[in-house]
């Protein structure tokens, strides 16, 4: 299986480093020090190797170091079936700009270089939050398998955004809503099936897993009550729905509506009503079922981000945890408050220290 892998990365002005360059191999990369010491800032820059807003979801603007806020650049080269450049950044007040290989590119192009999957504190809580945060995850993992579907669901959320202006408008007229509601159809149908197809990938790469980690069984479900599953179905919904949509002045239906729904498989007990430590084993479960999947799918395993992965894993889970990304043969960057969290990668990892000082966040190699 071929590898890929970040061999070179720079960060400029990014969060709480003013300059760091860090090089290394194709092995995982264990970074640990102390709360604030910017191990996850770090991950953060490696997220925005990949299309979107990264793995805080934050503004463009609150990445650039303070208080200078000149803005910042994250320059990367990707060992991959060839060599690639990146080079990505923004100037104060300025957008997002990605190069690739010297030329402007889209953030689209990237999920054609570097398929990645990530798995971050926030998502602990995954299973307990709103239906918007899992549908989100969902469209995660299928744009790490099909990196189009990021083009769907931005023209799907386009199309819904103007229908639903009318609608708050109290607008009236078919004339209006016919083409709107039929780009939402195509876009929307589109969005459906590539997110059942995802479901269908997790689950198969699920039964591979390690026995540490437990089976989900995940399910789509719309909350609506209009049977709108494919686009005719939903073109048909969308127009006999719109009086209602009307009176509540938004679209009711629809795959934005969608809520993704995960039960652990071996207890038959939803995801929801399950521990903390069987709510993180689930998520890893997942997390490693994705990597697997891509790695089957397109030959090389993708980046696997992995912040504070250690929280609520039992010594044996965290050892078989290591034991997968290794055998995967994944480039894993994994954080942690000590080195002794990885205990069980001496010789198998790169190890990161992080250290904040006066002229902002340091990374010194050294030895567990």
């Amino acid at each position: 299986m071929a590898e890929l892998a970040v061999t070179s990365l720079k960060l400029s002005h990014f969060r709480s480093y003013a300059l760091c360059e860090i090089d290394c191999d194709t092995r995982p990369i264990a970074i640990f020090g102390p709360n604030g010491a910017g191990k996850t800032n770090l991950l953060e820059a490696l997220s925005m190797l990949s299309p979107g807003r990264g793995m805080r979801r934050a503004r463009t603007e609150d990445m650039a170091r303070a208080p200078q806020r000149i803005g910042w650049r994250i320059t990367a080269q990707i060992s991959a079936d060839k060599t690639h450049d990146i080079v990505t950044g923004a100037e104060a007040g300025g957008r997002r700009t990605v190069e690739i290989n010297g030329k402007s590119a889209s953030q689209i192009a990237l999920a054609r270089i570097l398929r990645m999957v990530w798995l971050v504190p926030s998502m602990d809580r995954l299973w307990l939050e709103g239906a918007g945060d899992r549908r989100q995850f969902v469209d995660r993992v299928t744009m790490s398998f099909d990196p189009a579907h990021a083009e769907r669901v931005l023209v799907y959320e386009k199309a819904m955004r103007e229908r639903n202006r009318l609608l708050k408008d109290q607008i009236a007229d078919a004339h209006w809503y016919n083409a709107l509601e039929a780009q939402m159809a195509q876009s929307g149908g589109e969005i459906i099936d590539a997110r059942a197809k995802t479901l269908t990938r997790l689950a198969a790469a699920q039964d591979d897993a390690d026995a540490q980690f437990p089976k989900a069984d995940l399910a789509m479900m719309p909350r609506d009550d209009a049977g709108a599953r494919n686009k005719d179905r939903l073109r048909e919904a969308l127009g006999t729905m719109r009086a209602r949509d009307l009176a509540a002045g938004r679209s009711l239906i629809g795959p934005h509506r969608d809520d993704l729904d995960a039960v652990y498989a071996a207890k038959d007990t939803p995801a929801r009503l399950c521990s903390t430590g069987e709510q993180k084993a689930l998520l890893v479960s997942l997390i490693l079922a994705n990597a697997r999947a891509i790695a089957q799918d397109v030959g090389a395993p993708p980046l696997v981000l992995l912040d504070e992965v250690a929280a609520h894993l039992d010594a044996d889970r965290r050892a078989a945890l290591y034991d997968e990304i290794c055998a995967l043969g994944a480039q894993a960057w994994m954080t942690g408050t000590e080195a002794s969290l990885f205990e069980g990668l001496e010789g198998r990892a790169t190890f990161l220290e992080a250290q904040d000082g006066t002229d902002g966040t340091r990374l010194k190699h050294t030895s567990p």
